[in-house]
């Protein structure tokens, strides 16, 4: 059961808004990589409330709604596949963090971010490795960043049908491989990722 003990002792040291950050999307061949930011309410944590890895796809859903409705403010981004080639996903993924973190309507004074790496952010921040099992807010951005790439994932199924991605969501699985070398590359696939289809030839 997850508490705010962590965002409790950041504002006994004087922080006054926090905000947690995670991403989704970093391992797919395919697709933007999408980040959020999100603000809870002190003491609030939806019922069921968990890294969203954790949880079936109905009730990320249903968290997701609450989340929105429940937050004093967040923040959904990307960083784009052009972004992601030109940059790698590393700091892509940064980049839509901090996109993320800049469309709160609220300003924090302080990001905990999920993950090892915390830098080049425009306020205070602080990683946090496991964080979606350990800070409410960053598995409310855990949630509000899946649901949003795995909605993304169906309209891209519906532009680029071939390829599956509403099923695996872009994931390297065997058909995703398969329709790959079936069909080559889409302009949505992530040149850097899929270098192994060079090798081949």
């Amino acid at each position: 059961m997850l508490d705010d003990s962590l965002e409790q002792s950041f504002h006994q040291k004087g922080y006054r808004v926090i905000c947690g950050v995670d991403e989704a999307g970093r391992g797919p061949l395919c697709g933007p990589v999408y980040a959020a930011a999100c603000i809870l309410p002190e003491g609030y944590i939806p019922e069921g409330l968990n890294d969203s890895k954790k949880l079936s796809p109905k009730k990320r859903d249903l968290l997701f709604d609450q989340i929105r409705e429940n937050a004093i403010s967040y923040s959904i981004a990307e960083a784009s596949v052009e972004e992601i080639d030109q940059l790698n996903i590393l700091e892509a993924d940064l980049l839509a963090m901090r996109r993320a973190i800049e469309g709160l309507s609220i300003k924090p004074d302080l990001a905990l971010i999920d993950g090892n790496i915390a830098r080049d952010f425009p306020i205070d921040a602080v990683a946090v490795i496991g964080g979606d099992a350990k800070s409410p807010s960053i598995a409310a951005a855990s949630i509000l960043a899946k649901v949003a790439r795995d909605r993304a994932c169906i309209e891209l199924d519906r532009l680029y049908p071939e390829y599956g991605i509403a099923k695996h969501k872009g994931y390297g699985t065997k058909a995703h491989m398969e329709a790959l070398r079936k069909y080559g590359p889409s302009p949505i696939h992530r040149k850097l990722f899929i270098r192994f289809l060079d090798e081949k030839k």
